[in-house]
């Protein structure tokens, strides 16, 4: 990517990629490219930022929706459920590492800010 001039990287859902993570956010400051992915765990990882649905949010969803069916429900009748909670993480220690300055807005609208 760098080859062919790529200046920043964007990743979207896929399990192979969460399952790399560690070495996809190493790669991206190694060759200082701005990755912007899809979970929480990437900007853990050392990705510059993250905004996506909150997986934790969702395992809660899935607590409730597997309790109405053992209470009883019929799956076909419960309804499709979507992610309700989304999440904008950023990490400030990539960022510099990056040079790039992340405006204070940005930071102030963040769910969690790595420092």
């Amino acid at each position: 990517m760098v080859r062919l001039g790529a200046t920043a990287l964007v990743i979207g859902v896929d399990p192979f990629f969460l399952s790399r993570r560690d070495q996809i956010a190493a790669l991206a400051i190694r060759y200082a490219m701005p990755a912007i992915f899809y979970l929480r765990e990437f900007a853990a990882a050392g990705a510059l930022m993250s905004y996506g649905p909150s997986l934790t949010d969702a395992y809660r969803q899935v607590g409730i929706y597997a309790g109405r069916i053992l209470k009883g429900e019929k799956p076909a009748d419960l309804p499709v459920v979507q992610p309700s909670k989304f999440e904008l993480v950023i990490n400030l220690k990539t960022a510099k590492a990056l040079g790039l300055d992340v405006p204070w807005f940005l930071q102030q609208r963040a769910d969690e800010v790595i420092e």
